[in-house]
């Protein structure tokens, strides 16, 4: 069932050093909060929608609207992952 758009314009550049290493940090201890509560599972089914994952942005404080979300929160989130593997049962590779 459609229930409406969204629109994400295309944007150049790159989020600024101070602001991906807060998501970052900011990351590691979401990931850590998903898998001790509800497992490693369900971080990949959090990720995988495409809302969630754009709420996750917005939450880490990346531009709502912004075309580089997916690339931005990914690196986050792979950065975030290093060093807690073995917590959160998730690799991320790429």
């Amino acid at each position: 069932m459609k229930t409406g758009t969204v629109n994400l314009p295309l944007h150049g550049g790159k989020a600024p050093a101070w602001l991906f290493s807060r998501m970052t940090k900011l990351s590691r201890e979401i990931l850590l909060i998903i898998s001790s509560e509800y497992g490693p599972g369900q971080i990949l089914e959090r990720i995988s929608d495409p809302l969630w994952f754009q709420a996750l942005g917005c939450v880490l404080g990346f531009d709502w609207h912004s075309s580089g979300v997916t690339t931005t929160v990914c690196g986050a989130l792979k950065e975030a992952s290093k060093g807690i593997e073995t917590y959160t049962g998730l690799y991320i590779a790429g």
